[in-house]
Parts: structure tokens; C-alpha cells; sequence
């Protein structure tokens, strides 16, 4: 018997017949047409529907093949039996399945901050780290590299390890630049530094191992880590950096920025960065070090890196471009002991086959040409410039609120503030945020609550003239909180 025309709903998007196909297999699935219905004709749908019958027939055509419908020569097309179920109305988010272990660490992890300042785009001033700093002529000298890649670039799939023209421009850079003596094949490029985190607790790591962080350390490297299943300590720094005595010796490996800690900016002794590789070689851990802004420094000669004193092979060395040129420009590189570089390209090839091409043989071509480093050159004369203008601003609207750790390098300064505590800290940040400022606390970068609030301010966003006027506003803002006179 032929079921009742329905009312059916067809969503506008694309082809009619595709947008019947739809309307049909959701009337189906929920049950609104049992198995066994006969569909109306095409001619009396389509005249219904106002559509032609050609698209009717269309649509009829492609659920028999998908086996929603049977057709049955001189008796029309019928509903067929598609298994047990009946109408169900889920929300959109709804769990028809539980979500993994990893799931579950990775969303308690992220807490909803998926793409970090974006959230924050109505600010007027923002002094978050990690905002780009603005540069023209990068723009388009990157588009002429992008260009020019196009033209010659080969459209199999890449290396996994890493273009070599690539790989063999970084061990130059590394060499000249952080002392690092390395061969192409001891590189291995990756999408960032998140990529290459969550590279070492997959090669590294087995769920329930304990990773050594400094602390306060940086929040992407805990997120990671801890999402892979790995128990994360905190171990003291102070002026001088990670103590390495604090060091649990449970610890499969350790995080650490000896060339400038984050956030305090504190830079490690040559004397700790011997006891860290004897931690290291002792206890059989390995140390990830991450140089996330070697590039950028404003006064005294930089220590090498710590990779260029790893005699036991025990230091996995990550850099990145995405602080140095862009973040949108997802690059990245690791330095891997020659015991680890097979199990990491092994990894790297099964998680994505490879880093994007095109833009590894235009970056390629542009550290070749000297342009990467005439680019540092011009962004460290304008970071200068703004990290002067925010401690002069710091000085003149908030030093009675505000001690500063001048750190002499990088693209942010750490303030700790003198007298409140950590509830005040947060009603300051959130009170700027309605004034249009971006402040970010420091505890969030701690497995515990520092002794002392404190803010990481970023200047990579603004021009001196906008940072003048966000410590304005800033010093404005402590004195409506009454955290200064």
C-alpha cells in the first residue's frame, strides 16, 4: 500500500536531487516511512514537491543503490528494512559512544581555549604572548617565496623526515646561530612545536610515566604530555632558572628552556646545565629542550645551546618558525639523538605523511637567500623598541604595584605583583578586560599557585605608541582595583 505523501523538508543546500536524498533518508532513519512503504511516485512527488521528476527519479535511483529503498518493476519503490531503531532527537554534542582515555585528558586539558587568543580579538590592547609581530614586508616577501615554490615544487608525497633542502638550511642556521653541530639526517621537521611534543610522549612515553616540568613552564608542553597519560612534577626555578636538584628521579624525561626560561626569562648557568646532562645520563631520562625564542636577545652574548654539550645523547632540541615568522606558518624542527631518529620518523610518517611541501621549499629557498635572518634582524631592532616602551610604561604607571624581571631577551616581560594576592590578580585581569586590555596571569603556567601572582605581559602585538597606552590604561586599571594608590 503507498504511504501518504509527506511533507518533506529539504534543506536548500546544493543539487535539489541531493537535498531530497537527504529529506528521504532522514524521514528513513527516523521511521516516519516503516519499512516495506511504498513511496509515492516520482511523478506525483515531483508535481508535490515542485521539483521535476527527473530529480525525483534521481534521488530514488541513488537509495536503491545505497539499499534505503527497493525497487520492484511495475509496483513502484518501497521503503526497505534498514535495521532496528526509531525516532531520535540527540543534541548536536551528544555521546552515542564513550570517548577515549586520551579524549578525555585532552578535553579536561584544553578547558574550551582551543585557539588561544582569538577569544580576545575585541580587545584593543592585547599583551598576550604569542601575538604575532606585524611585518609587511615579510608578508610579501613570503608570498613571493610561496610563489616561487609553486613553480618547481614536486606534487608526490613529501619526506617524512623533512624536505632535505629544509633540513640541510636549519643544521646550517643551528650551527651558526645556537651552536648546535648537527647533519640533516639528525633533523626532523614537524607542524610546530605542539607536533613535536606530542611526537616524544608517543616515541617516549608510556601512560602513567612522570615528566619533569619547570615551574612555572610553558602550558602547551603540560597539555600535551598529560593528555598522552604522562604524570607531570613541577620542579623549582629561581633567578637562575630550573634547579636541578629538585629533578624527581622517577622522571622519564624533563622540559626545560635553559636559553631563556618560560616565563621568567631567567637564563640557566653553564655550571646547572652540566648538572642537568649528568641528571640526564644517570637516571637514563631524556631532556627535551626548548629553544622556543633563541632568536631574539637585547643585550650580552647568548650561552650555547644546551644540545651542544650532550655528549650521551640524551637532549632532544625543538625550535620553531612560528615565533620567529608567523604562527600561522605551522614549522617546526627537532634535533633527535641518533638512537631516536628512525622511531620518530616512524612516528611522524604514520601521524600526517609529512610536513606541507610547498611551504618547507619556500622557507628553504628563503633561509637560502639570507631573507629568514634579515627578517630577525628587522624584528629584533622592532622588538627592542617595544620592550622598551613597556618598561618605561611599567615604570612610569605601575612600578609601585609591579615588580618587573627584566630579562633581556624574548618577546614578553614577567611582572610579579608586590602586594595582592591571587584573587586580586584575577579581579585585575578581569576589570582590564573590560577596559579592552589583555592581562594574563602566571598561575595558569603552574602545576601549583605561585607564592606571588604575577602577569606575563607580551609585546610582540603592539607598537611602542600602543604599548605606552596599554600601561596607561594598565596603571588606570590597578588604581580602580586599589592595588596602587
Amino acid at each position: 500500500m503507498m504511504g501518504p505523501i509527506m511533507y518533506l523538508d529539504l534543506d536548500g543546500q546544493g543539487p535539489r536531487y541531493a537535498q531530497l536524498i537527504r529529506a528521504l533518508k532522514g524521514a528513513i532513519l527516523d521511521r516516519r516511512y516503516a519499512a516495506g512503504t511504498r513511496l509515492p511516485p516520482s511523478r506525483a512527488l515531483a508535481r508535490e514537491l515542485d521539483v521535476s521528476r527527473n530529480t525525483v527519479l534521481a534521488a530514488y535511483e541513488q537509495l536503491q543503490v545505497e539499499g534505503f529503498l527497493l525497487g520492484r518493476v511495475g509496483s513502484g519503490s518501497f521503503v526497505a528494512n534498514v535495521g532496528p531503531g526509531g525516532p531520535r532527537k540527540l543534541p548536536a554534542n551528544a555521546l552515542v559512544a564513550p570517548l577515549s582515555s586520551f579524549a578525555r585528558r585532552a578535553l579536561a586539558n584544553t578547558d574550551g581555549r582551543h585557539i588561544p587568543g582569538h577569544q580576545h580579538q575585541d580587545l584593543r590592547y592585547n599583551l598576550q604572548y604569542g601575538v604575532p609581530l606585524a611585518n609587511p614586508l615579510l608578508a610579501s616577501a613570503w608570498r613571493r617565496e610561496v610563489t616561487r615554490a609553486a613553480e618547481h615544487v614536486q606534487l608526490d608525497y613529501p619526506d617524512a623526515q623533512g624536505l632535505e633542502r629544509l633540513r640541510v638550511q636549519v643544521c646550517d642556521y643551528l650551527a651558526r646561530r645556537r651552536g648546535v653541530p648537527a647533519e640533516p639526517e639528525d633533523v626532523l621537521i614537524v607542524n610546530g612545536t605542539q607536533q613535536a611534543f606530542s611526537l616524544a610522549a608517543r616515541v617516549l612515553l608510556e601512560a602513567g610515566d612522570v615528566v619533569a616540568l619547570e615551574e612555572p613552564h610553558y602550558r602547551g608542553a603540560r597539555q600535551v604530555l598529560v593528555a598522552h597519560g604522562a604524570h607531570p612534577r613541577g620542579c623549582r626555578v629561581d633567578g637562575d632558572g630550573l634547579v636541578p636538584s629538585a629533578l624527581p628521579r622517577s622522571a622519564r624525561l624533563a622540559v626545560v628552556t635553559p636559553s631563556h626560561q618560560f616565563p621568567t626569562g631567567a637564563l640557566l648557568p653553564l655550571a646547572r646545565r652540566m648538572e642537568l646532562l649528568a641528571w640526564a645520563a644517570r637516571e637514563r631520562s631524556w631532556l627535551i629542550e626548548d629553544d622556543y625564542d633563541g632568536e631574539f636577545r637585547y643585550g650580552g652574548r647568548p650561552l650555547a645551546a644546551l644540545k651542544s654539550l650532550d655528549r650521551d645523547g640524551r637532549v632532544i632540541y625543538i625550535g620553531s618558525f612560528s615565533k620567529a615568522l608567523f604562527p600561522a606558518l605551522r614549522l617546526g624542527y627537532m634535533v633527535l639523538p641518533p638512537a631516536l631518529r628512525e622511531a620518530f620518523v616512524a612516528a611522524k610518517w604514520l601521524e600526517d605523511r609529512g610536513s606541507n611541501t610547498l611551504e618547507q621549499a619556500a622557507l628553504a629557498h628563503f633561509m637560502a637567500g639570507g631573507g629568514f635572518e634579515r627578517h630577525l634582524r628587522r624584528a629584533a631592532v622592532a622588538l627592542r623598541a617595544r620592550r622598551a616602551a613597556m618598561l618605561a610604561g611599567l615604570a612610569r604607571h605601575a612600578r609601585d604595584a609591579l615588580d618587573v624581571v627584566d630579562s633581556n631577551a624574548g618577546m614578553h616581560l614577567t611582572a610579579w605583583l608586590a602586594q595582592a594576592n591571587h584573587g586580586q590578580c584575577e579581579q585585575l585581569v578581569a576589570h582590564a578586560r573590560t577596559r579592552g586590555l589583555g592581562l594574563y596571569a602566571i598561575a595558569p603556567y603552574c602545576l601549583k599557585p605561585p607564592t606571588q601572582p604575577g602577569l606575563v605581559l607580551g609585546y610582540a602585538g603592539l607598537p611602542p605608541a600602543d604599548i605606552e597606552a596599554a600601561m596607561r590604561l594598565l596603571g588606570r586599571c590597578l588604581r580602580e582595583t586599589g592595588l596602587v594608590a
